[in-house]
């Protein structure tokens, strides 16, 4: 591959990425005007359009429930540009979040639109997403484990070979054996005169 080439396809990826980073920026600055958008919607409680007819029946007036809708879009849509752009060990994290929001969406929609249906929806969020919880709990320890090992360089198979207890004291099998073989070995080993000892201090 020449060097042409290579500069072109850097020029390329450098380009896309700065489209994509500029999308996210004016996206992310535009996001009060997503909330505000609320304001477009008629005060009454029916919204009739060519497409669909929307009728408010817990709050009552359209613009209200678009009020509350936007309220909850917007930091929903702040938290997924978040999630999709962040490169800390720990963004899974966010998915708590995301999870809280779309579950509370849901549960508003539902309980304007179908007010009065005999099937009720369980409004007690966090008895549905405690499992989606747990599991990105576990998620976030898995990653977290797996840095730590790699930063100190710590392999934990190599601990059933080494007999190390987090209760014990003392050495390991395999340091003892070790310890017991210098121990064996005669050193012979030059005692430096008091003098130099001092005059080195």
């Amino acid at each position: 591959m020449t060097q042409k080439s290579k500069s072109k396809q850097w020029t390329k990826g450098s380009s896309r990425y700065l489209l994509l980073g500029s999308i996210l920026a004016l996206s992310i600055a535009f996001s009060p005007y997503i909330f505000y958008l609320y304001e477009i919607f008629p005060d009454g409680r029916v919204w009739e359009n060519s497409l669909f007819t929307y009728e408010s029946k817990y709050y009552e007036s359209v613009m209200a429930a678009a009020w509350t809708y936007l309220g909850k879009i917007t930091p929903l849509f702040l938290l997924l540009i978040w999630f999709f752009t962040c490169k800390h060990w720990w963004y899974h994290a966010i998915l708590i979040p995301i999870a809280m929001y779309v579950f509370q969406i849901l549960v508003t929609f539902y309980d304007d639109v179908y007010l009065e249906s005999e099937f009720l929806l369980d409004t007690n969020g966090l008895i549905y997403l405690a499992p989606f919880f747990l599991l990105i709990l576990i998620i976030l320890y898995t990653v977290r484990t797996q840095i730590f090992d790699r930063i100190y360089g710590i392999d934990l198979s190599e601990l059933n070979e080494t007999d190390i207890s987090v209760f014990s004291k003392g050495l390991s099998s395999k340091d003892e054996k070790e310890l017991d073989f210098f121990r064996q070995q005669d050193f012979a080993v030059a005692n430096e005169p008091a003098e130099d000892y001092y005059r080195k201090l």
